[in-house]
């Protein structure tokens, strides 16, 4: 299983939000890179990066700052980037690979523009990654802001049929609280798209970490951690050992 540790930007900042909310924002760097060879250094041979200020529509000069830390990120060798965050067009697919990105992933796109991302998948295939957030069976949108009328079965069935091989599933309710996981739901999403996913939300000790490896490859194809390690609750080399072992 693949660690992704997570960096999620806005204005250039690396942030955490609680539970997908502007208003619970806790900025824990202004140098992306620094954390992202850090992460390196560790072991971690990829990183999942959210363009924070895409997704939530923020100012032009907010957005072209993150852009500006996505192409240095996105330079660095030793880590393959999973990138997302307001990708909505085939216009921005194009430019998160140009910046370096491995894999772009699409959200709102699945919900609101199923025919634009057949045609995406169709192009760019294994470089794509489908992004379904949930608050409990309510699949959320638009940065998280908004609910979706199809639950997460329907999209996760959408997006099994629109082709993706790929898939990060967030546990809104417990993103960024470091609350602990629970691992039905990534069982379920598992099994509704028949390959294995990302588990994102709600880690917060290594206790998380082989609870989520005891899934299986099956299940997960790796996890997100973001908040436990920020606050130290999680040490990144030994959370890839765990994941990888």
């Amino acid at each position: 299983m693949i660690a992704f540790p997570a960096i999620d930007l806005l204005q250039g900042q690396v942030v955490r939000l609680r539970q997908g909310e502007r208003a619970n924002m806790r900025v824990y760097s202004d140098d992306p890179v620094e954390v992202a060879k850090r992460f390196a250094d560790a072991g971690a041979s990829w990183i999942h990066v959210v363009n924070l200020s895409a997704a939530l529509g923020e100012t032009r000069e907010a957005q072209l700052e993150n852009l500006h830390a996505i192409e240095k990120l996105g330079a660095l060798d030793e880590l393959s980037m999973e990138l997302g965050g307001g990708a909505r067009r085939m216009e921005d697919i194009e430019r998160y690979l140009g910046l370096g990105a491995t894999r772009v992933s699409l959200g709102t796109a699945i919900v609101r523009a199923p025919a634009f991302v057949r045609k995406a998948v169709a192009q760019y295939g294994d470089a794509l990654s489908a992004d379904i957030a949930a608050r409990g069976d309510a699949v959320r949108v638009d940065g998280w802001r908004k609910g979706a009328a199809q639950g997460i079965a329907d999209v996760c069935m959408r997006a099994r049929d629109l082709g993706f091989k790929h898939l990060v599933f967030t546990n809104v309710e417990l993103d960024g609280t470091r609350e602990g996981i629970e691992a039905q739901p990534y069982r379920r999403v598992a099994e509704l798209v028949d390959f294995p996913v990302v588990a994102s939300g709600g880690v917060s000790n290594l206790d998380d970490i082989r609870a989520l490896a005891a899934l299986g490859p099956e299940v997960l194809e790796g996890v997100i951690i973001g908040s436990a390690l920020y606050e130290g609750t999680v040490d990144l080399a030994s959370a890839i050992a765990i994941l990888e072992g």
